[in-house]
């Protein structure tokens, strides 16, 4: 059986929207978008780390559509040279939808609708893990329904102030399992959500 594993930039005051450009997502009026590239352009380190903790069990990748068309439009889009095509072209990809309907428009890809979550305990149950990137609407439902096992989580030490938080009203214990701290403060720690707590 798999885990749920969430991979997320936040900041410190838990802000997880629009980490990458200032135009990646406006809703709510947020302007502060691109406050995680700009760390990670300064610690390039802390951006290997990231990935290093996301280990090598991934069997699928899970979005919300927005980051679904998001990340994976924009690396499966870009002729610039970047580690990130071969993985989003190649793995299966699983998007969580109340609003699209087929086909999508990406390689591996399958599209959820009507009972989302149970889809995803299901998916749960084969072989390897589900990462969740970005989609933080969708976290916060895995996490409140149990369905969410780990968290990757790369904290920057900025307060952005505004803007979608990670966490929604669930209570979550964690236990840390491992992290470590860039020269720059960026902290990247996987986090286990607790189930006998």
């Amino acid at each position: 059986m798999g885990m749920v594993v969430a991979v997320e930039n936040v900041s410190l005051d838990g802000v997880m929207q629009s980490p990458a450009g200032p135009d990646e997502d406006t809703r709510g009026g947020f302007d502060r978008g691109g406050w995680a590239v700009a760390a990670f352009q300064r610690d390039p380190e802390a951006a290997q780390a990231a990935m290093a903790q996301q280990g090598g069990g991934t069997g699928a990748m899970l979005f919300g559509r927005r980051t679904y068309f998001d990340v994976v439009g924009h690396w499966l889009a870009t002729t610039e040279p970047n580690p990130f095509t071969a993985i989003l072209r190649d793995t299966p990809k699983y998007v969580a939808s109340r609003t699209r309907t087929e086909p999508l428009p990406y390689p591996n890809s399958t599209l959820l609708t009507g009972d989302v979550l149970g889809r995803i305990a299901e998916l749960k149950r084969g072989e390897g893990d589900l990462v969740v990137l970005g989609s933080g609407t969708l976290v916060r439902d895995l996490a409140a329904t149990g369905l969410l096992d780990r968290y990757v989580l790369s904290t920057i030490p900025v307060v952005v102030g505004t803007g979608m938080r990670l966490f929604g009203d669930t209570y979550l214990p964690l236990r840390v399992l491992r992290s470590v701290t860039s020269r720059t403060g960026i902290v990247t720690a996987t986090h286990e959500i607790v189930r006998d707590a």
